[in-house]
């Protein structure tokens, strides 16, 4: 079985792994740019552009 770690992440997973509430996500996304792919009607995650955008500290601008 191969475990794929480049995977999409959900907006759950992507609040898991930042410790932060399911709003302030939704809110990064919408006034900081936050990298997410719109998928229908779900929005998912790279955690890789995740991490990118935290280290050059645009997760908590306003």
């Amino acid at each position: 079985m191969t475990i794929i770690e480049d995977r999409w992440l959900s907006v759950e997973e992507i609040c898991r792994y930042l410790g932060v509430s399911n709003d302030t996500v939704h809110r990064w996304i919408d006034t900081n740019g936050m990298p997410a792919h719109r998928m229908g009607r779900l929005w998912k995650f790279k955690k890789d552009e995740v991490d990118g955008g935290a280290r050059q500290g645009k997760a908590g601008e306003r």
